[in-house]
């Protein structure tokens, strides 16, 4: 029989008489209860799993076994495969699964093994070989224990060879993927927090970047995409969460998620690559005020944010930005970002479109699009390429923000009472609209700069010396919502070194091992 031929069985299933059924053509793999040979069609009792949510099957060693009364004396020696796959769980995620099926007939055992191992065999996304980076120090020390435990029984089973580096001091990752020969790789996998996935982005993109002659500082390049996937195992001191990744975790069926990438850049100088969240003012602020406060643990984003609120400093300057027209969506649609997204998909084709009539001289896209202008004092500026769903904030800064739109969400808070900045914060812990107040704007954008209204900080040691001899004039009068030089910008969690920044989205430059966030999934091989 051909592995393109559906294949129908009477098997059992923990000691139950089930009717399997596999369909090659849709890729899936069914059971149900079955009275007898001949059993109809399946009920509500049917439980199935894709053939790419299978990890591995293998045969099952039965001896040693009782199978004490009933039909299941008929079977004297029985043969068995065990399909190892994937459950899912509540908050979005994945559990490893085993499932074991007997028959009595050996023949018939091997051909359910034979096919399912064909199907298998024919899952070219699912990878080989891994480089595995391990950060030991982060989540209390327990990465190097949760890979071990948890993660490389996984990878044994699917026959993915592995290579493990574990990292010693702060940038080995990235400076590792400088030097090594990552051709022979087919993904990167990141055992850590935030922290070590920044490096391995960077140095991922970096890596690329010098391979295909493109000069990172130039704020114009574009720049290639990675032909490595990212696969992110959460293990860190500071949650993922936190700047964003609820819900994208890794996958262990080998599905490919792309994802946009913004480049920031200050005066034709690469600063830093942001995947999530660039905030000015409150949380660049909040971000800055942790950092003092390292000794106090997770508690400190509370402590600070807090602190930030009640100073309620508001930051003048300029912002200008580029509207990202080829999107299918908008940020007020309420049409999230998930598993499969057709605006992703959609975006990503008609940016295509649009730079190909730009290099093919039809016409040159940044010209004919016009340059919006803001100005004004700001609580604050944020720029989301994702929603940024945390548990505080369920639907995230910006609920229908897109992983690989090539575009983000740039969100302005102008100056207000602090009564209406708190009803605004509010507003991000429900299902309201936290766009829908007077001194709130939100723009879809691919390309934006800041520039502020005073001299930069790092430019002047008089200023610096000033702020040390009159700032806590301002701490001391928080409801003045006075307006302070210059705030720090928080690129997914770290401090950028300059307030007047410029950036450019960059559409589905990495991809992650990742299937994005499906909508109410649909719990498997209920036991």
């Amino acid at each position: 029989m051909g592995a393109a031929e559906p294949l129908r069985s009477e098997l059992w299933v923990k000691r139950r008489r089930c009717a399997v059924s596999l369909d090659p053509a849709r890729a899936l793999l069914r059971w149900w209860p079955s009275p007898g040979p001949g059993a109809g069609a399946p009920g509500a009792d049917a439980c199935s799993v894709p053939i790419s949510e299978i990890i591995t099957v293998e045969e099952t060693d039965t001896r040693g076994k009782h199978y004490g009364s009933g039909k299941w004396q008929k079977m004297e020696k029985p043969f068995a495969f065990t399909v190892h796959c994937v459950k899912r769980a509540r908050r979005h995620r994945w559990k490893w699964a085993q499932v074991t099926f007997c028959c009595a007939e050996e023949p018939l055992c091997h051909l359910w093994l034979q096919t399912l191992q064909e199907l298998l065999d024919k899952l070219t996304s699912r990878p080989k070989h891994l480089l595995v980076f391990i950060n030991p120090f982060g989540g209390k020390g327990q990465g190097k224990r949760i890979y071990e435990r948890k993660v490389a029984p996984l990878f044994t089973l699917a026959s993915i060879t592995t290579e493990i580096i574990v990292t010693e001091r702060a940038n080995q990752a990235k400076e590792s993927l400088y030097e090594i020969n990552i051709d022979k790789y087919d993904g990167i996998i990141c055992v850590g927090g935030d922290g070590m996935f920044s490096e391995i982005l960077h140095g991922l993109i970096g890596r690329t970047q010098r391979n295909a002659g493109v000069d990172q500082n130039q704020p114009r390049a574009a720049l290639v995409p990675s032909p490595l996937r990212i696969g992110i195992i959460p293990a860190g001191g500071v949650p993922l969460h936190r700047v964003g990744w609820k819900g994208h975790r890794l996958s262990p069926a080998g599905d490919s998620l792309p994802m946009d990438v913004s480049s920031v850049h200050h005066n034709s100088t690469l600063l830093r690559y942001s995947v999530s969240l660039l905030g000015y003012g409150f949380y660049g602020d909040i971000i800055k005020d942790s950092e003092k406060k390292r000794w106090m643990g997770l508690i400190r984003y509370d402590f600070s944010g807090l602190k930030t609120f009640l100073s309620h400093h508001c930051y003048e300057g300029t912002v200008s930005f580029l509207p990202a027209r080829h999107t299918v969506g908008s940020p007020r649609d309420r049409k999230p970002c998930r598993a499969g997204c057709f605006v992703c998909r959609q975006s990503k084709q008609q940016l295509e479109e649009e730079q190909k009539r730009s290099l093919y001289g039809l016409e040159n896209t940044e010209e004919v699009e016009e340059w919006k202008v803001v100005c004004g004092k700001f609580l604050a500026i944020n720029a989301t390429n994702m929603c940024c769903a945390c548990p505080r904030s369920p639907s995230g800064l910006s609920p229908a923000a897109h992983l690989g739109d090539g575009s983000s969400d740039l969100i302005l808070i102008r100056k207000c009472s602090r009564f209406n900045f708190l009803r605004f914060l509010v507003r991000h812990t429900n299902q309201y609209d936290q766009f829908d107040f007077a001194f709130v704007e939100v723009y879809r954008v691919k390309k934006f700069q800041f520039t502020s209204s005073h001299m930069e900080e790092e430019d002047s040691d008089l200023k610096e010396r000033g702020k040390k001899r009159f700032g806590q004039m301002c701490s001391e009068h928080p409801s003045c919502c006075c307006s302070v030089s210059n705030s720090s910008w928080n690129c997914d969690g770290e401090i950028l070194s300059s307030s007047s920044i410029e950036v450019r989205v960059h559409c589905q430059l990495v991809r992650l091992f990742a299937r994005g966030i499906e909508e109410n999934p649909k719990e498997e091989l209920d036991s």
